[in-house]
């Protein structure tokens, strides 16, 4: 934890490999201080079909799950830094977004805790 998942339309990766993009996600969420490197974990999942707005165009979109705990300003800097980054690699994507949900951790179970 926490983790980031990044929905993408495929094609986007012609300009950068997803192993890149993986890594500037983590590079900007490590850079924020609020997680243990060792703990971040970032996926990617390109899409060959999709729709937005009824249209195919072009998108990104990042889900994180968080432990809770972080306050609001904490989620919404983390949020704006990543979109920046994204909006930066990939300038001719309208499309980007990502939302933050929280773990809740009463009801959170790894295998460790086992």
């Amino acid at each position: 934890m926490p983790h980031f998942v990044m929905d993408c339309s495929a094609n986007i990766l012609e300009s950068h490999s997803e192993e890149f993009v993986v890594e500037q996600i983590f590079l900007v969420a490590n850079a924020t201080g609020l997680f243990d490197e060792h703990d971040i974990k970032v996926r990617l999942n390109p899409f060959k079909k999709y729709s937005v707005g009824n249209k195919r165009e072009d998108f990104i979109h990042v889900f994180a799950s968080i432990m809770q705990g972080r306050t609001t300003e904490q989620k919404a800097l983390l949020s704006k830094q990543i979109v920046s980054k994204l909006a930066d690699l990939f300038p001719n994507v309208r499309n980007i977004a990502m939302n933050i949900s929280d773990f809740d951790k009463a009801s959170y179970c790894n295998r460790t805790m086992l």
